[in-house]
């Protein structure tokens, strides 16, 4: 009986260590993000190739909308993993709600002023509809998080040091709770 389990235990390593290994089979995969450049907030490129190597946590974020209050918790987490490899990209977008009207320049001060954040903060873009940015429609659209459209502000995407989407969380989850914190923590050590 023990040689069975021994066996069993085996395989099921083996076959994750599989699958694992060709989820991460690079940039070309679908869900690859590391082709896209966009602007960030004060119109300066990325390219986030540039940060092959890190893991990150792409957010669409809006100033006047009830999960407002997550840039706290995102600012935390960022502060908290950041020297271990971490990055948090925030998106403004006034899709919903007309919940973000402001220009880059008073989106950026409401955040300074408001919740401290340091990380990195992007140009307004749409998350949806014909005019959806390049991002987006790898992240909404991939063999990992299926085929979704955005549905309201602070959806979140795990983003593993490929630069693959990895996980995809729903504005209700929390920057701060478990399920997310050990999903980042397991993509840190990877």
């Amino acid at each position: 009986m023990k040689l069975i389990y021994l066996i069993f235990t085996l395989l099921l390593i083996l076959s994750t260590t599989i699958l694992h290994s060709q989820k991460r089979d690079g940039d070309e995969m679908k869900s690859s993000i590391n082709k896209i450049i966009l602007n960030d907030i004060d119109g300066k490129s990325v390219k986030l190739a540039d940060y092959k190597g890190k893991v990150l946590l792409i957010v669409n974020v809006a100033s006047y909308c009830g999960y407002t209050k997550q840039y706290a918790g995102l600012e935390q987490i960022y502060k908290e993993y950041k020297d271990k490899g971490f990055e948090i990209l925030a998106f403004p977008c006034n899709q919903f709600g007309e919940q973000e009207p402001g220009t880059n320049e008073e989106i950026k001060n409401f955040c300074s002023s408001k919740f401290d954040v340091s990380f990195k903060l992007f140009d307004k873009i749409d998350v949806n509809g014909k005019d959806k940015s390049p991002l987006y429609s790898i992240l909404t659209d991939n063999e990992v998080t299926g085929k979704a459209d955005i549905k309201w502000n602070f959806e979140k995407f795990l983003i593993d040091k490929d630069g693959n989407v990895v996980a995809r969380y729903s504005s209700k989850v929390e920057p701060t709770g478990k399920e997310l914190i050990s999903a980042i923590e397991k993509e840190l050590v990877e």
